[in-house]
Parts: C-alpha cells; structure tokens; sequence
C-alpha cells in the first residue's frame, strides 16, 4: 500500500482491449446502426401511405411534428396548464417608453402615471438625464458655480491679451520711430 494521498500508476500493469472484444463491439455498432435505419425506412412508408389518404391528414401530421421538434428534453411528455402562470416580462427600454408616453397624449395625467410605471433604474435615469439638461442650460445663461469661474478665467485671459497687444503695439511704434531717426 503506497503512503502518502495521492497514488503513483507509474510501473502498474496495463490492460489492453483484446481483438475479438474490439470485433464484438464493431459487430454490436452495426447492428445499432441497421435497426435504425430499418425504423426511418418504416417511418417514411407510413408518411408515404399517410400521404396517400389524403392531404389534409398530411398537414395535420406535418404539424403535430413540428410541435413535437420544437419542444426540448422531456417538455413533450409534461402538459402544463397552469391559469396562474404568467409569461415573462421582457424588459422595455427607456426610449420606447417615451414614445408611448409621448403618443399616449399630453395630458397631464398620462405623464404622472409614466413615471410609475417605470421601475427604479430607468426612474434614476430620467432624473439624471433632466439634472444633466437642467445643469447644461444654468451654465449657459452662466448661472452655475463652474460657469462663474470660466468667466472670471476668461475675463483675465482677455485682459491679459489686450496688455499684451498694447506692449506689442508700443514696441512696433518704437522699432518705427527708432528706423526713422
């Protein structure tokens, strides 16, 4: 017995498959393979003779096959009728809800009900999206904190370009007079 967790197969015997086990199960595959091809020939005369009843009964047969081919795993062996059962809400996004509202009406009523109706994200991103239009419109009148400051930065950068144009204008009058003497 080895010590230790784990186990070392290092130096162990080795099993081979013999060559008649390898034939038997060749042999076995074939047969698996024959039988189902035995069964789809047995199911396209049904269909063949299906056909020839009618076709009405064809449609009917096709459609019943559809539904069992759509349906997965063992769905087709359990009914559900279950009258509480409600269908998954899919969720809506934020612009197709407006359009609604906005097609609803313009009265004051539908807006209010709106907003209700929403759930708590789409809610917090309309009101981020009115504060960020609220706020782009204060700072343009330049009512905002921000704004002020951008001014008043301006307001001395301009100051600051005039004086420097002033001594530019003073040093070309100088190089002038100074050209003429």
């Amino acid at each position: 017995m080895p010590r230790g967790k784990y186990v070392n197969h290092k130096g162990r015997n080795r099993h081979f498959t013999s060559p008649e086990e390898l034939e038997q199960e060749r042999k076995a595959e074939e047969m698996k393979k024959w039988r189902k091809k035995k069964a789809n020939e047995d199911e396209s005369e049904e269909e063949e003779s299906g056909s020839e009843q009618g076709e009405s009964g064809s449609e009917e047969d096709e459609s019943d096959s559809d539904d069992d081919q759509k349906r997965k795993g063992v769905q087709d062996l359990i009914e559900i009728e279950n009258p509480n059962r409600a269908p998954k809400k899919q969720n809506q996004k934020l612009k197709t809800l407006d359009a609604e509202g906005s097609a609803a009406g313009s009265s004051t009523s539908s807006k209010q009900q709106a907003p209700a109706e929403l759930s708590r994200r789409e809610r917090e991103e309309l009101e981020r999206q009115q504060k960020q239009a609220n706020y782009q419109k204060l700072h343009a009148q330049g009512k905002t904190e921000q704004a002020r400051a951008d001014l008043a930065r301006l307001a001395i950068i301009r100051q600051q370009r005039e004086e420097a144009a002033k001594l530019r204008e003073q040093k070309r009058k100088e190089t002038e007079e100074a050209k003429k003497k």
